[in-house]
């Protein structure tokens, strides 16, 4: 099936999170260094964003370093640094007019690395095309205690009161306030879990999982992961019959 001519144009997830699994087992099974992994699937990226943008996306949030990838090994860690300060391309946002984001504690960045990427944001903030947001030094559960820790900060100096306390103020709080929640939030590499990405976003975000290595994920599979979201009905806890009588009254 040739999923791009399937899609309707005009149900396209506004949002597109992705899980990028799978760099590692694609230079093994090629029997490369895990590096030359991460470079494929840094390739991969680039055309994503282009891809993403004629197909009318207008936030693509990649999960590009966990908290938990700090646990690696140091040489791998380094190379994942090295090859990040050397993708980013500037030139590559001001040419399809990208807004470039960071969701994420920076401060455990390299320098050179975080004032690149500081510098990146700066100068794309007025693109309007699309945003990239980048997912880095991340985990859902990081940003859910900072975001309490500021709740109880705000309460405590009489800013905000304990009964004012809900989910938009959560929300409000996230590194991620400034986007709405993920429509299709995509796992390539076969793995069947969220690995503390976006859990608080994610509540009715609809999944989908692929076998597919990400340096491999090309065009033809975000379609077809599109496909899969467009065949779907978002009930958000309606029945099937309550959200198709809501859209007959539209």
């Amino acid at each position: 099936m040739n999923y791009i001519e399937q899609l309707d144009k005009n149900n396209i997830p506004q949002h597109i999170a992705i899980i990028m699994d799978g760099n590692g087992r694609w230079a093994q099974l090629r029997g490369l260094d895990r590096s030359a992994g991460h470079q494929a699937g840094a390739a991969t990226v680039r055309k994503l964003v282009e891809n993403a943008l004629k197909l009318g996306v207008k936030y693509l949030t990649l999960y590009t370093f966990s908290t938990e990838n700090w646990k690696r090994p140091v040489s791998e860690v380094a190379a994942l640094m090295a090859l990040l300060f050397e993708s980013i391309e500037e030139e590559i946002f001001v040419k399809n007019n990208v807004a470039f984001r960071i969701i994420g504690d920076m401060s455990k960045l390299p320098d050179n690395v975080r004032e690149r990427l500081e510098a990146c944001m700066e100068r794309t903030s007025g693109n309007d095309s699309m945003t990239l947001v980048l997912a880095l030094s991340y985990s859902s559960k990081w940003e859910i205690v900072e975001a309490v820790r500021s709740i109880s900060n705000k309460v405590k100096s009489g800013e905000m009161d304990a009964e004012d306390i809900d989910e938009d103020a959560i929300s409000a709080e996230l590194t991620t306030a400034f986007m709405p929640d993920p429509d299709l939030l995509i796992r390539t590499g076969k793995e069947l879990r969220l690995s503390n990405f976006l859990l608080w976003q994610a509540a009715y975000s609809e999944l989908y999982f692929t076998e597919v290595l990400w340096p491999d994920f090309d065009n033809e599979e975000l379609c077809k992961a599109v496909y899969e979201y467009q065949r779907r009905q978002r009930r958000y806890g309606l029945t099937g019959e309550q959200v198709t009588n809501d859209e007959n009254k539209e």
